[in-house]
């Protein structure tokens, strides 16, 4: 019988949410993503010390001051899973930047860089690379400048239409909206918890930047994320990819009796609108009370998981 993950793959990429290397092998997903609280549980697993190693001793060997060690060493673990992961799946793997630098445009660019020099030094070639930032009106503009020179961008931490509209101003490859944050966002502010996945504010954020980039034309990449349950899943099927957690990957696996969801992909064009000035950009992501949230909240969060990992290797 035909499971609902095996139905999504007919209609959907599907896209590992882990830096688990042995899940990845098991799922066999497209691509996969990191982000830097998945660094940090990958971290603590026994499989993965001598990646820790490795990463310091070769930070130690390269800078003899303490900052520029913790970050080298925090980008070429970054860098040695993401080897790992790339020599897995056919597709794409995306490497963060630094939350620390979402607000700083020329610090995101070199970042990128960087990142790219460290896989090269792995024999990791650059087209197997999406560099994921943060979706603020800094990291958009460093995504628009690296897409330029032909570096490929993963625009995450997005929540708002405002977000969705400027990434495909910027013509970047993909960006990542997210959905069980924003169901959280509006669970936490007094909404109850939807039954009917379609009535799920993160599934409908989703459809409606799929369908307004369709409707308009813009060739960036959807890809669903931050997924709380396997309905939310199954009401995107059809979305151009779907990242997702190795327990919702098992469930879909072991799930055959689901709704039949499919978005429509045909629309008739339409012309796209004006880019967005930084100024309006500003505005109307500041009147989306719950993406404002959300976005500050993940950086602060993906931060302090890049802080936890730091403090990792100053213990070895």
């Amino acid at each position: 019988m035909t499971s609902a993950l095996d139905r999504l793959k007919q209609h959907s990429s599907i896209v590992a949410d882990t830096g688990d290397i042995e899940a990845i092998r098991k799922h066999q997903p497209e691509d996969a993503t990191t982000n830097p609280s998945l660094l940090l549980k990958a971290s603590e697993m026994p499989a993965y010390q001598a990646y820790l190693q490795k990463a310091w001793d070769y930070a130690k060997s390269a800078h003899t001051d303490m900052d520029k060690q913790l970050e080298l060493a925090c980008d070429y673990f970054a860098v040695l899973i993401g080897k790992e992961i790339a020599d897995i799946v056919p597709g794409y793997i995306s490497t963060e930047v630094d939350a620390r630098l979402s607000f700083d445009t020329q610090a995101t660019i070199d970042k990128a860089k960087s990142l790219l020099s460290l896989y090269r030094k792995e024999g990791v070639s650059q087209d197997k690379i999406l560099i994921k930032i943060a979706s603020t009106w800094e990291g958009i503009k460093a995504a628009e400048q690296l897409e330029k020179e032909g570096i490929k961008c993963n625009l995450t931490l997005l929540f708002s239409q405002a977000q969705a509209r400027a990434c495909a101003d910027a013509n970047v490859f993909l960006i990542s909206p997210f959905v069980g944050r924003i169901l959280d966002w509006h669970v936490a502010n007094g909404l109850e918890k939807p039954t009917d996945p379609l009535a799920d504010p993160g599934v409908q954020s989703v459809r409606s930047i799929y369908e307004f980039y369709k409707r308009h034309g813009y060739k960036t990449v959807v890809m669903g994320a931050s997924f709380r349950n396997t309905g939310e899943i199954i009401a995107l099927t059809g979305c151009d990819k779907l990242t997702i957690s190795p327990a919702l990957l098992e469930e879909l696996g072991e799930l055959t009796d689901a709704p039949d969801y499919l978005l429509e992909s045909n629309y008739d064009l339409e012309a796209k609108p004006a880019p967005l000035s930084e100024a309006q950009f500003r505005w109307l992501h500041n009147e989306d009370a719950m993406a404002t949230e959300k976005l500050a909240e993940g950086i602060r969060a993906f931060a302090q998981a890049q802080e936890e990992l730091e403090t990792r290797f100053k213990a070895l």
